[in-house]
């Protein structure tokens, strides 16, 4: 049992999505919306509009860029460049999470090679500028013959960064607009219950995609599965949805898959393993879903955009609840080969070939059904989230999560 007495609110709210799910599924229901929804094709191939969408979404919201799991230990870093911009995540000797700019204040070199790892000093390759893990100026090489500098105005530029759910969030900006809990709409309070701080990362894989939206859509689409994924995951189980919100973060759960198994019990029974199924998205580019293994793994999907409208990079990180073994490997190995097929040979295939038929410029819209609501959201609040300004950029945020 995991609740006795007074539940909290963010329990009480997996209990109600739960309960509404097995009602779903008792009648052979779905959530629906009142009106069918166009999407101008266009927005899919716009080099006008993905610049915008680069300038006011993935400029200027906090991202996610790594897991606490990994950078748990003073030191640990990742380093890794997102929409071109070299960062530098790392765990300060003091236990603290910050986020830099790779880039060595003296000439602007790469400090950090891509990866991950553990170190108190980053030595710049270029001239051996060297600074500790919390990004403060500690060496000039040869400092006599270079000139006196001041060590406390010449550290890493940092960027704004912050650690929740055992994610980590960081903006590409210097100038933040919005604050990381007016941002998460109270979310991170539900992503807490996946439990992703205590899992460990096991694997990393990364599947090259068409337009982000277009990968987007499938992240919040359950109606394909049972025709696109019939070789993989199957037949059985239907495509019907059931949608909760957080401002424009939400959760897409199967009624069948994931709340059948409530039928005929008490609530006081239900689990929490049982209540937080589904694939849980953040605004704009990240999908969690979870997956039975020997304990459970989750494939955090971390979804860039290219370099161009009709490209995207998605980075497929996979934390387990267990600590890392032999046997483990193999099973995380297997399944980490299942979900690149099930992606990118599926997914990412339809996507990129529907990407081409939109190219043609001969379609005028896409449709999104009544049984699409997640899409739909996702949609309205991005094309509202591109005409409002840095100013109204919070409020906007506290206004949506009411919705």
């Amino acid at each position: 049992r995991f609740w006795m007495g007074r539940v909290n609110v963010s329990k009480q709210r997996l209990i109600d999505f739960g309960r509404r799910g097995l009602e779903h599924f008792q009648n052979g229901t779905q959530d629906r919306v009142d009106q069918i929804f166009q999407v101008p094709a266009d927005n899919y191939t716009s080099a006008e509009k993905w610049e915008l969408e680069m300038k006011n979404v993935f400029r200027r919201l906090p991202l996610v860029l790594s897991c606490s799991s990994e950078l748990s230990n003073p030191g640990s870093y990742h380093s890794l460049e997102v929409l071109g911009v070299p960062v530098l995540v790392t765990r300060g000797e003091d236990g603290v999470i910050r986020a830099f700019l790779n880039s060595c204040t003296h000439r602007g070199a790469i400090v950090v090679p891509e990866g991950t790892g553990t170190s108190r000093r980053h030595a710049c390759p270029y001239h051996a500028w060297t600074y500790n893990s919390q990004g403060d100026l500690v060496g000039v090489y040869e400092e006599e013959h270079f000139g006196q500098i001041d060590y406390q105005c010449n550290g890493l530029v940092e960027l704004p960064c912050d650690e929740r759910a055992g994610l980590i969030w960081v903006t590409l900006s210097t100038n933040p607009v919005i604050d990381i809990d007016t941002f998460l709409c109270g979310y991170g309070e539900m992503l807490e219950y996946l439990g992703l701080a205590d899992c460990h990362v096991v694997g990393r894989q990364v599947i090259e995609g068409p337009n982000w939206k277009v990968a987007y859509d499938g992240y919040l689409d359950l109606y394909h599965l049972p025709v696109l994924h019939r070789n993989t995951f199957g037949p059985e189980g239907g495509g019907h949805a059931v949608y909760d919100s957080w401002g424009p973060h939400q959760r897409a759960t199967r009624p069948d898959v994931y709340f059948s198994k409530l039928e005929g019990r008490d609530e006081n029974d239900w689990l929490i393993s049982e209540l937080v199924g589904g694939v849980w998205t953040i605004f704009p580019h990240v999908s969690i879903a979870g997956f039975d293994a020997n304990g459970k793994i989750y494939m955090l999907s971390q979804l860039f955009p290219g370099s161009t409208p009709e490209s995207s990079k998605t980075i497929q990180t996979f934390l387990h609840t267990q600590p890392p073994d032999d046997q483990q490997a193999d099973e995380v190995k297997k399944q980490m080969d299942f979900l690149r097929v099930v992606v990118e040979d599926e997914d990412y295939f339809t996507g990129l070939r529907l990407q081409r038929a939109l190219n043609t410029g001969m379609k005028e819209f896409v449709n999104f059904g009544l049984n699409e609501g997640g899409g739909q959201r996702f949609h309205q609040f991005l094309e509202k989230m591109l005409n409002t300004t840095d100013d109204e950029v919070p409020t906007f945020f506290k206004e949506s999560s009411d919705k």
